[in-house]
């Protein structure tokens, strides 16, 4: 990869795809949920909580969060299931504060409920860890002001392999495009600021890259053509 004229590295677009890994561990009722999420790699969570946007969708999702959907459907704990919905895991720094969080909603609902609930023999939550594939697709970003085409053209896995999974990967635990801007002359610290506000979370792959592209769009003045 070469330099642009001011020394700084070109923006590296890739892509990737998530292989999901099975981990043998598995849960039918509450409690056993409980006992999983305290023993499971912090990737499972991970893959739990931010595979679903990986994975195709027909319609809206009812839950952001594989742990939400199985309190709803095959335990049919809609309370459950709401309190485990609202949790963002972009609010942990640390995957293990979102395990902490994560067993302390199900321990409060099990000393609210006299029965532990159970899901049906074919309902059990199978525990997933995931591998992440990366492809370069050698397009490379020399301006900042290219982002604007560069977004438009990438694809759902590469917008969540840059905005999303770089978090996790990144040592400063930023977005890569934070990262390559804050490299620049000025940084374009209000870009930056604009940025760092956005949570991908509780929306799809699409608005979130229609999103980047709105708030880049608006710091230079409009797309370039």
């Amino acid at each position: 990869m070469s330099a642009t004229t001011s020394g700084i590295l070109p923006f590296a677009v890739k892509d990737c795809a998530l292989i999901a890994l099975a981990t043998g561990r598995c849960a039918q009722n509450l409690r056993e949920l409980r006992d999983a999420l305290e023993a499971v790699q912090p990737s499972s969570l991970y893959h739990h909580f931010w595979g679903g946007l990986l994975r195709p969708r027909f319609d809206e999702p009812e839950f952001n969060n594989d742990f939400a959907a199985w309190a709803r459907h095959a335990l049919h704990d809609w309370v459950l299931a709401e309190r485990l919905a609202v949790i963002d895991p972009t609010e942990f720094q640390e995957l293990e504060g979102l395990r902490r969080e994560l067993v302390e909603v199900i321990e409060e609902r099990l000393d609210e409920r006299e029965l532990i609930p159970w899901s049906k023999p074919d309902q059990q939550f199978h525990f997933l860890d995931s591998l992440i594939v990366v492809f370069d697709t050698h397009r490379r970003v020399e301006h900042p002001r290219e982002l604007v085409e560069a977004l438009a053209g990438m694809t759902r896995s590469s917008v969540f392999y840059h905005f999303i999974d770089a978090r996790r990967r990144r040592p400063d635990g930023i977005d890569d495009f934070r990262g390559w801007l804050r490299e620049q002359g000025d940084g374009y610290p209000e870009l930056c600021e604009q940025l760092a506000t956005m949570d991908p979370f509780f929306s799809s792959l699409a608005e979130t890259r229609q999103r980047l592209l709105e708030l880049i769009e608006d710091h230079f003045g409009g797309p370039r053509l």
